[in-house]
């Protein structure tokens, strides 16, 4: 966005200014997260009184991993939070030090015993930010060679290999459900969709 297209600062013209923040309160913490209380006024007088979850700002990757061009890998993880075992792609904490491309191959050889060659990033998504700032870094990992770091997980976990152009069959187990790997995994197809078209398109 263009200088010209702003009224105030980042405001968009046509937009409401961002809400003024009155107060700023921590009402719990925990050894990983921290919830705060935002007492905010916005620009048409309301107030009112919002809760967000926050934490170590250090950022996270997500990896999608192809060991050939056609498949992609998957790990099977117990998540605290449904009491179960998910299937998901490898992803972790960007350590301090550490670039994105860095922690992504670091966690590739902790999570799947893979490092890669090449590492790309492929887009940033955010999960439930009415209530949380965390923002995920989804990277393309490919040209892969066996690599196996110590990682911090309970157990060994379970490495599948997948196609990705099956992903509406991936959909419809019930251990397979988390919107980041989901949509990271859709941006990917369609982006090798995409090159390949291309890659037709200069043969002609």
């Amino acid at each position: 966005m263009s200088r010209d297209d702003t009224a105030t600062g980042d405001t968009p013209i046509g937009y409401p200014r961002k809400p003024q923040i009155l107060a700023r309160q921590r009402v719990a913490q925990s050894r990983l997260f921290q919830i705060e209380s935002l007492d905010l006024r916005f620009s048409n007088g309301e107030e009112r009184q919002f809760e967000c979850l926050t934490g170590a700002d250090r950022g996270a990757v997500m990896i999608i991993a192809m060991p050939d061009p056609e498949h992609v890998l998957l790990i099977r993880e117990y998540a605290a939070g449904f009491e179960d075992y998910v299937l998901t792609l490898p992803k972790g904490l960007v350590d301090p030090g550490e670039d994105i491309i860095t922690a992504a191959n670091r966690e590739l050889m902790e999570e799947c015993g893979f490092g890669a060659h090449r590492i790309e990033p492929l887009v940033e998504l955010s999960l439930a930010p009415n209530y949380m700032r965390h923002r995920m870094q989804v990277l393309m990992a490919t040209d892969l060679y066996p690599k196996r770091l110590p990682g911090d997980e309970p157990e060994p976990l379970i490495v599948e290999t997948h196609a990705i152009e099956e992903l509406p069959a991936l959909l419809m187990r019930e251990d397979f459900h988390e919107a980041r790997a989901i949509a990271a995994l859709y941006i990917a197809r369609d982006k090798l969709r995409e090159e390949k078209r291309r890659g037709g398109m200069d043969l002609l």
